[in-house]
């Protein structure tokens, strides 16, 4: 049996996925832009369709909610993947540009368990919790 290094760390998994930066999103939010304007503007960034989802939980619409957040998560997906990630690791709030997935999943997580999707809501918010738990705190879903 061989020792590991001394300097190697074996609990380390993936290192943190870090979104790049979409400054037209967000200098299109920034002037005034509304969500859905930005959203059918830059259809491949999540947080107009994370705003969206928001929006639409704050006005008592979980189905348009659901639709809007599905939406970003999966355009958040694809963007995760074309940045390394490889379906687990760290997805950390502190990084700005991440904030916009982590809202959409938020967001899926709330406008599911709304119309009754539990098992959707409960994974939902397992991956954010897995993604950063200091999402779920800045999201309310602690």
């Amino acid at each position: 049996m061989t020792t590991p290094p001394a300097n190697q760390n074996l609990l380390s998994g993936p290192p943190p996925t870090l979104l790049p930066s979409d400054a037209a999103v967000v200098e299109a939010l920034s002037s005034g832009a509304g969500a859905e304007s930005v959203a059918a503007r830059f259809p491949a960034a999540c947080l107009g369709w994370a705003i969206l989802a928001e929006e639409a939980l704050g006005a008592g619409q979980p189905v348009a909610a659901y639709a809007y957040a599905r939406t970003g998560y999966h355009r958040g997906l694809d963007q995760l993947r074309r940045s390394g990630w490889k379906g687990h690791g760290p997805i950390p709030w502190s990084h700005e540009p991440n904030r916009g997935f982590l809202r959409a999943l938020a967001a899926l997580s709330r406008a599911a368990a709304e119309i009754g999707e539990d098992a959707e809501a409960t994974r939902c918010r397992e991956f954010l919790a897995d993604s950063d738990p200091v999402a779920l705190r800045e999201l309310d879903l602690a």
